[in-house]
C-alpha cells in the first residue's frame, strides 16, 4: 500500500499543559540522546534523534513541512482530579495530578488539541500516519477534532490492560483499557500499514484491534531515588513497538510531541528509525537521555520485517515470455493434469476455443468465478509438474535493480 518514502529522522516533543507564550520560554535545542545528534543550534537540517526541550507547538511550528512518517501522541488526558486517591489501607494512590494535566475548561483543552494537531499535521507527509493514546477523559474529544482537521480514522485500537489500576471507590467498573485512534492524512491518502508483519507477531493470524499488554511495572518503571515514579503516564515499550513496527518503515522518522521519559524513542531507535521527541519538562527529559544512553539497538539485519505479496513488484504473465523464462507454446497444466493450455506469444493462454489470461482461462477450465493462475497453471520440469509462480520470482531476480 505505501508508496516510496523519503527517509527521514524523528523528533519526539512532549507537552503536558495548554500552551502559554507568556510562561514558556523559546525552547533551546539540547542534545539529549547519548550523542546520537550532530550540533547544537537548530539549523536547515532536521534534529535528527534529538529530544527539544520546550513547548511543544512553538517547536513543531519551528519544523520544515511535511518531514515527518509517523508521529505517536500521548497528550494530557485532562483527568480532572480534585481529590487525593487512597486505597482501602489508607495508603495514597500515586495518581496523576501534575499540574500539566490541569485545564481550566473543556473549550481550553480543545483548544490546546486543536493546535497541537494542527501543527503534527503541518509536519507530516502526505503518506504519514497519526497514533494518538487517551482514556474516556479526552479521547472521544481528540477523535472529532482530528476528523475535523481532516485527518481519517483508519482504526480505533483498544489497549487492554492485564494488570489495571483498581476503582478503589467502588463506584465504576475498573478503568480496565485506554484507546488509541489511527489515522492517516485523509480519505484518499495512502499510509503504511505492514500487515504482514502484524500477521507474523500473531502467530500467523491477523492482528486484531484489540491489544493486551501490561501497565509499565517493574524494572520498566523508572523510578526517583526515593520509589516515586518519574512518570506517572510511562507507556509500556511494547505497546509501542507494535504500532510503530505496524505503520513505519526502517529509516523512517518518528515524532513524539509529548515525549514524557522517552518510551517512544527508546522503540523508534530499537527498531532503526530516527525520532526527533518533544518534552517541556526537564526532569523527563533527562531521564529519557538516559535510557536512550543505556540502549542497545537491533542489528540491521533483524529489522527486516515479513513482506506479503502485495508489497512485491507486479509481474505480469507476458513478462516471463518476454524475459525467455517460458516460450510461446509451452502447456500448462493444473495441479491435477487435467486440463492443458498453450502459451501465447503475447501472455495470454488458449485452452480449446477460449483464450485469455491465466486467471481467466483458470476460471474458465473450473466453471468458476474467479482463479489465481499464478498457483492454478503448473509448467513440466525435470519430469514434475512446477508452479509457475515459481517463474514470476525468477522474473523478479531479473527485473530488480542492480546495486
Amino acid at each position: 500500500m505505501p508508496g516510496p518514502r523519503v527517509k527521514a529522522a524523528f523528533t519526539v516533543v512532549r507537552q503536558h499543559g495548554p500552551v502559554s507564550p507568556k510562561c514558556e520560554p523559546r525552547a533551546v535545542l539540547r542534545d539529549l540522546g547519548g550523542g546520537m545528534g550532530m550540533g547544537d543550534k537548530r539549523g536547515a537540517k532536521l534534529p535528527l534523534d534529538r529530544i527539544i526541550v520546550g513547548d511543544c507547538i512553538e517547536e513543531l511550528n519551528a519544523l520544515p513541512e511535511q518531514c515527518i512518517d509517523l508521529v505517536f501522541a500521548d497528550p494530557p488526558y485532562n483527568l480532572q482530579l480534585n481529590n487525593e486517591l487512597y486505597r482501602p489501607d489508607n495508603s495514597r494512590v500515586d495518581a496523576v495530578d501534575d499540574d500539566w494535566d490541569k485545564f481550566g475548561s473543556f473549550a481550553a483543552y480543545d483548544s490546546f488539541t486543536r493546535d497541537w494537531l494542527s501543527a503534527c499535521r503541518r509536519v507530516l507527509k502526505p503518506n504519514g500516519g497519526l497514533w494518538v493514546i487517551g482514556s474516556y477523559h479526552n479521547i472521544f474529544r481528540v477523535g472529532a477534532i482530528l476528523q475535523d482537521l481532516g485527518f481519517w480514522v483508519l482504526n480505533d485500537v483498544v489497549w487492554r490492560k492485564t494488570n489495571p489500576m483498581p476503582n478503589f471507590r467502588g463506584r465504576r467498573f475498573t478503568n480496565a483499557h485506554e484507546t488509541l485512534i489511527w489515522a492517516s492524512m485523509g480519505p484518499k491518502a495512502r499510509y503504511t500499514f505492514n500487515y504482514e508483519a502484524m500477521k507474523a507477531l500473531n502467530e500467523d493470524l491477523q492482528m486484531r484491534s484489540d491489544w493486551l499488554f501490561p501497565i509499565c511495572s517493574g524494572g520498566e518503571r523508572l523510578r526517583e531515588e526515593c520509589g516515586r515514579k518519574t512518570h506517572p503516564t510511562q507507556k509500556p515499550e511494547a505497546l509501542l513497538h507494535r504500532l510503530i513496527l505496524a505503520s513505519s518503515h526502517e529509516g523512517d522518522l518518528v515524532l513524539d510531541p509529548f515525549l514524557g521519559s522517552g518510551t517512544t524513542a527508546v522503540a523508534a531507535k530499537r527498531l532503526g528509525r530516527n525520532f526527533i521527541g518533544i518534552e517541556r519538562d526537564n526532569t523527563y527529559a533527562e531521564a529519557a537521555r538516559a535510557r536512550l544512553a543505556a540502549l542497545a539497538a537491533f542489528d540491521k539485519d533483524s529489522l527486516q520485517v515479513t513482506k506479503g505479496k502485495r508489497g512485491e513488484a507486479r509481474i505480469p504473465f507476458g513478462a516471463l515470455v518476454e524475459l525467455g523464462l517460458i516460450s510461446p507454446g509451452t502447456a500448462l497444466y493444473d495441479p491435477a493434469a487435467l486440463h492443458e493450455a498453450k502459451v501465447r506469444a503475447d501472455g495470454s493462454i488458449a485452452c480449446g476455443s477460449a483464450q485469455g489470461s491465466i486467471h481467466k482461462i483458470g476460471a474458465h477450465v473450473q466453471g468458476a468465478l474467479a482463479c489465481n493462475g499464478w498457483t492454478f497453471w503448473h509448467y513440466e520440469a525435470e519430469g514434475t509438474l512446477k508452479p509457475i509462480d515459481a517463474l514470476r520470482e525468477a522474473a523478479r531476480l531479473k527485473l530488480a535493480p542492480q546495486g
